[in-house]
């Protein structure tokens, strides 16, 4: 009888022991080109519902291994990529870009080098230096925070090998050309073009659906690295945050931010404050108001875009 409690006691403790958190819940990759899946996160902030899971980590297939972008935004974001990466090739992560520092692009690092340790690790000098620098402390414990710490046990992986603008990484037959910033979504953003399969990873710099958290960049970086990914004239675009397409959705992206300035812009000169700005903006907005974030990054932008008015 002692014997049977005692088995029934450690079948009720193992999932706790062997980690009900280990990873995310499954979401299937989509074939976006011939070599190229995307996983599409939900859209919205981390929370509970989530996961924290809620970007677009990427791969391609190259004739020496696969090339990851983005695995997530914890490690067990990271092992859901995995899994599902490995449905796709037997062959190994030989490299992994990070596009910029906010963690949820870039805390799944950890579940890739678990799986596969010699993968490099590629990102922005400055966002090297950021994670370096407290950022990757803060990213956990706020993933931690906004998941009742769903993600914890997320070791930050901070990337090795620097990426210059206008560099070319030749990786297994396939071209990864570098277009970065220091003043666009996070001032440490890459975006990363697939030169031979005309596709173009725009991080964060480009949202599909999405109206944008830019407490960390600038609008005129943002705008320039918009029109930096429209020249580029890519046949797939591959947002960080909504779904794959063609340039359509990189030109709304466009317009909805030349329009949010030029009001700011037009308004600030009457004299008017946000409060002010914000229901005439909205309007002229609408066609945006079913974008994930409306309410809670409309009001920010307006007030960013007047104190970055006053620094001209």
């Amino acid at each position: 009888m002692r014997t049977l409690f005692l088995l029934a006691a450690l079948t009720f403790c193992i999932p706790a022991s062997a980690g009900t958190h280990d990873s995310v819940r499954p979401y299937p990759p989509q074939h976006v080109s011939a070599d190229t899946y995307v996983i599409h996160g939900p859209q919205g902030v981390p929370s509970v519902a989530n996961q924290s899971f809620m970007n677009n980590p990427a791969w391609v297939i190259t004739h020496e291994g696969v090339v990851v972008i983005d695995p997530g935004s914890s490690v067990q974001a990271g092992r859901m990529v995995v899994a599902q990466l490995r449905k796709t090739t037997d062959k190994p992560v030989t490299h992994v870009f990070n596009t910029h520092v906010h963690g949820d692009h870039w805390l799944g690092n950890q579940a890739i080098l678990e799986a596969w340790p010699k993968a490099v690790l590629i990102a922005h000098p400055d966002m090297i230096k950021a994670a370096k620098n407290g950022a990757d402390a803060f990213w956990i414990t706020l993933m931690s925070d906004m998941t009742n710490g769903f993600t914890d046990g997320t070791r930050a992986e901070i990337p090795t090998v620097v990426a210059a603008d206008g560099e070319e990484f030749k990786i297994g037959g396939k071209t990864f050309r570098i277009h970065s910033s220091t003043d666009a979504h996070s001032k440490t953003d890459l975006m990363i073009e697939m030169v031979e399969d005309r596709i173009l990873f725009t991080g964060d710099n480009v949202l599909n659906g999405q109206v944008m958290n830019l407490r960390d960049g600038t609008f005129k970086g943002i705008m320039k690295a918009t029109g930096r990914a429209l020249a580029l004239n890519a046949r797939v675009y591959v947002p960080g945050h909504g779904q794959t397409g063609d340039r359509r959705f990189v030109e709304q992206h466009k317009a909805y931010f030349d329009t949010l300035m030029s009001e700011v812009r037009r308004m600030y000169d009457e004299g008017k404050s946000d409060f002010e700005m914000k229901p005439v903006i909205a309007e002229k907005l609408k066609a945006y108001k079913g974008w994930a974030e409306w309410e809670s990054n409309l009001g920010p932008q307006i007030s960013l875009a007047i104190l970055e008015i006053e620094q001209e």
